[in-house]
């Protein structure tokens, strides 16, 4: 029997995902182990291979075979656009994808002016902005403090994650619009899905049932 390898993103979703495992009795105690060096962890009696990754980069293994099951947020795979198949809602790690600027800046949204945009998420902008809104804006990419953006003057709005909102609230900032809800999602390559059709579904049954009861 081969090994089916699951690429966990880093941290929180990584953690929790592993809770969740535990519940279907798949456990790996390598993992667990803080000051281990490994960078691939192995059940060896339930052929299981883990790997921890940066979560941009999970679906990336995912598609190319890399990893059969990947763990990241709903905003990494619209994001990134990967051919994978998303089969499952994890429920944890729930947050907002929103639009958010100052309380004027719903002027702008309103009457769908040429406005700039400021984000970490490019292509979730575009794709909201111009096929839902139908508004042309000018994206500008970021990679640090999103909120920054319209308090300097560089954007109108940003499009960022909303978990709480006190960073917003504490620098003047609103949600003006909700772009879509985001959580962690199970991701399946392709191939892996006809291949080893049985074990995953077999996998899938069992989480959705933990999940249903949890």
């Amino acid at each position: 029997m081969r090994y089916l390898t699951f690429a966990l993103t880093k941290g929180r979703l990584a953690k929790k995902t592993m809770e969740l495992l535990e519940q279907l009795g798949i456990t790996c105690e390598e993992i667990q182990d803080k000051n281990s060096r490994k960078l691939i962890f192995v059940n060896e009696e339930l052929k299981l291979k883990f790997f921890l990754a940066k979560g941009p980069d999970v679906p990336t293994y995912v598609e190319y075979g890399a990893a059969d099951i990947g763990v990241v947020g709903k905003d990494t795979i619209l994001e990134e656009g990967r051919k994978v198949h998303e089969v499952c809602d994890l429920g944890f790690g729930k947050c907002r994808m929103c639009v958010c600027g100052p309380a004027s800046a719903a002027e702008y949204l309103k009457h769908h002016e040429l406005i700039r945009v400021a984000t970490k998420y490019p292509k979730i902008a575009k794709d909201y902005f111009y096929n839902k809104k139908h508004q042309t804006v000018e994206i500008i990419k970021l990679n640090g403090s999103i909120e920054l953006a319209p308090l300097v003057g560089l954007s109108e709005v940003i499009v960022d994650i909303v978990e709480t909102g006190s960073t917003l609230r504490e620098n003047g900032l609103d949600v003006l619009e909700e772009v879509c809800p985001l959580s962690a999602r199970m991701i399946v390559n392709p191939v892996s899905m006809r291949m080893e059709n049985e074990r995953i579904k077999d996998l899938l049954a069992k989480l959705r049932t933990v999940l249903q009861e949890g």
